[in-house]
């Protein structure tokens, strides 16, 4: 298989977070449920205001209909390669406090934390995510039966790699390209 898109860094960052990359060939190895629920768990650690904790995750394996019906909702700049996934996982925000039911203007910010954890967690077990913002909402919030308080924010695929080579153009290119990000002075300033 080719290499990994191990990132190249300036700085010394843990091998787990170069590691980590998105993916578009997925194999057909199936990801063990217990592995899923450590993943799954992992997202339930992240910080979140107050330990409110406003993600959920609605999720299907290849194997069962509720696959297909995310899937569905794909745009066709995803669905081509997102179908070969093992998992589809749909991550959610509740838009308010549990407790107050006024709005929550940080769910957005705990959600990402949670799937950062997640795909973490993912990458140590050697599954692979890809986040993925190509998806019909209303139609996907329609086949989830979500509420006016919850919002569908990500769909993320997960699965074992395959072969760059079993891709169509311009995916396979896409997963060959070296990874690139800005440089600290780009997004880091110091208010010394």
């Amino acid at each position: 298989m080719d290499h990994i898109k191990i990132a190249n860094t300036k700085h010394d960052v843990l091998d787990l977070i170069k590691n980590r990359w998105s993916p578009r060939s997925f194999s057909d190895q199936v990801i063990p449920e217990k592995d899923l629920h450590t993943i799954l768990e992992a997202a339930g650690w992240a910080a979140s205001a107050n330990n409110e904790q406003p993600w959920q995750y609605y999720y299907a394996s290849k194997s069962n209909d509720g696959f297909a019906r995310i899937a569905d909702s794909l745009l066709p700049g995803n669905k081509p390669w997102a179908q070969h996934a093992d998992v589809l996982l749909v991550a959610v925000a509740r838009k308010t406090y549990e407790a107050t039911h006024k709005e929550n203007g940080f769910a957005l910010h705990d959600v990402g934390m949670a799937n950062a954890h997640l795909l973490l967690q993912a990458a140590a077990l050697n599954v692979y995510g890809h986040i993925m913002a190509g998806f019909d909402k209303a139609k996907l919030s329609e086949t989830l039966q979500l509420t006016d308080d919850q919002f569908a924010v990500t769909v993320i695929a997960l699965g074992y790699r395959d072969e760059a080579e079993k891709l169509e153009e311009p995916f396979k290119t896409r997963e060959t390209t070296p990874r690139v990000r800005k440089p600290l002075s780009e997004f880091v300033f110091s208010q010394n």
